[in-house]
């Protein structure tokens, strides 16, 4: 009992600690002008270390510590690593991009690179808050639920402890904006990183650094044909999905679109690709450990292993890194919808003359409601991260796929893209729920590559104004 004290006074002090300190900051930093752009882009006024300390605690959420543990294999080391690539085509291509076309949106990159891309943004626009609604919003209130549940033992539900996270994300995202989730992240991204460098650490010291009794193929990342991720996806679906998640994704690009200036978003991705070179660390070791004490139990392995190597009050602080981590997921998904919302479709379609933030609001509110009412949908998967990188394959290739047209394809046509992603979330659809010859990695890219096809070739038949595309650098 006294233990499970200490653990609530910590991980309350340390929460409140963070807001307290984020609140601090957010006062000191000044005002644009205009509050939509306030709201949505901090006013264009991050530096590279919020930069870089938002898009690593946006991405190492609970869906990744949990379910990349929960794998409890040395493959998963490639979503880490892979990451690498994704942010160095962010920063080196599609950063220098967004800032030349002023870009609120990731999705405005569409209508400044092809006439009549209107209608195109809108329809990549609509996909994005489909997969944020129904795939990642949920995923990420589910898993930091699950994770408390089974570390904390808690005597709750699953959507009880959802509902909590959900009403703090939504406070951070609706009361502050892109500013006020940028400082928490950093701060509580240093506090998760400091924690789970401890687990990690105390982790090893449980096994005496001892691996033996392993299976081999948990400890190679090199995956053989019906494992996780066979190496040959290495070279197709993986690179892509990296590309789409970190370059054109709205949930992670917007941090890199409130900088400065280019340099400033360059340094602040540079910095982030840097830090993807320890954090395997984090989210991969310890569940291969967790396989040594506790044998094959799957998503439940990070949790356990925390609550057993920590002591009591150095658990109530990982708690409360873990909370800031689902946090930043959490409302970053929400800022990004809000944003898509507002500036793609309603400003444009039903009043330009609305306040862009108070749309937003209103839209975070809708989202965490929906988001919320879906966690039990998750409750009962085999894999969390093979389950959110499948489902992500619905809208992730066939948006990407009308990127790279639209940036790289000369006499690129906005109509036959739009055609071209209707074929390739239905392509994709069919992969997924009637056919699966290979692996989804390997479909992903097979759905690119199609989608990409069908664009070029409808573009040669479809009249309308067409695009000289320009260098993309």
């Amino acid at each position: 009992m006294q233990g499970n004290a200490v653990q609530l006074a910590v991980f309350l002090g340390l929460t409140a600690l963070v807001a307290l300190a984020t609140w601090w900051r957010y006062r000191k930093e000044g005002r644009a002008a205009d509050s939509a752009q306030d709201f949505f882009l901090a006013g264009r006024r991050l530096g590279w270390p919020f930069i870089a300390g938002s898009l690593l605690l946006t991405n190492i959420s609970a869906e990744q510590i949990v379910g990349m543990n929960g794998a409890q294999n040395m493959l998963q080391i490639w979503w880490e690593l892979g990451a690498i690539a994704g942010l160095l085509v962010l920063a080196k291509v599609l950063i220098p991009l967004y800032y030349r076309h002023g870009c609120t949106t990731t999705t405005e990159l569409l209508e400044r690179r092809l006439p009549n891309g209107a209608s195109l943004r809108r329809t990549v626009s609509v996909l994005f808050l489909l997969g944020y609604l129904f795939i990642l919003l949920p995923m990420v209130l589910y898993t930091g639920a699950r994770f408390m549940q089974s570390m904390f033992q808690l005597d709750l539900p699953i959507l009880a402890i959802a509902a909590l996270f959900a009403c703090a994300g939504l406070a951070y995202a609706a009361l502050g904006g892109l500013r006020a989730i940028a400082i928490s992240d950093t701060y509580m991204g240093v506090v998760l990183l400091v924690m789970g460098a401890l687990v990690t650490g105390f982790a090893l010291d449980r096994i005496g650094w001892d691996f033996s009794g392993i299976p081999a193929e948990r400890l190679t990342p090199f995956g053989r044909p019906d494992s996780d991720i066979p190496w040959p996806t290495l070279l197709t679906g993986m690179v892509l999905a990296h590309v789409f998640y970190w370059g054109t994704n709205m949930l992670i690009a917007q941090r890199a679109l409130a900088a400065r200036d280019i340099r400033e978003a360059q340094k602040g991705i540079y910095a982030a690709a840097l830090f993807k070179l320890v954090t395997p660390l984090i989210v991969v070791l310890p569940g291969i450990i967790a396989f040594k004490l506790y044998g094959d139990i799957g998503d439940d392995a990070y949790g356990r292993l925390v609550g057993d190597v920590l002591p009591p009050w150095l658990a109530g602080a990982f708690a409360a890194a873990i909370t800031g981590a689902v946090l930043s997921s959490y409302n970053a998904g929400l800022n990004s919808a809000a944003a898509l919302y507002a500036v793609d479709l309603h400003l444009p379609l039903f009043n330009p003359r609305a306040d862009g933030k108070r749309v937003g609001q209103i839209v975070q509110w809708i989202a965490m409601l929906v988001s919320l009412a879906l966690v039990p949908l998750y409750e009962n998967v085999e894999s969390i991260i093979a389950t959110l990188q499948q489902l992500n394959g619905l809208y992730s290739m066939p948006v990407l796929a009308a990127f790279f047209v639209a940036i790289f394809v000369r006499g690129a046509n906005a109509t036959a893209i739009r055609i071209a992603l209707v074929f390739g979330v239905v392509l994709y659809a069919v992969f997924t729920f009637a056919w699966t010859p290979l692996h989804y990695l390997h479909l992903m890219f097979i759905t690119f590559v199609a989608t990409v096809a069908v664009a070029i070739g409808l573009g040669r038949w479809v009249r309308a104004p067409q695009a000289e595309a320009e260098p993309a650098s």
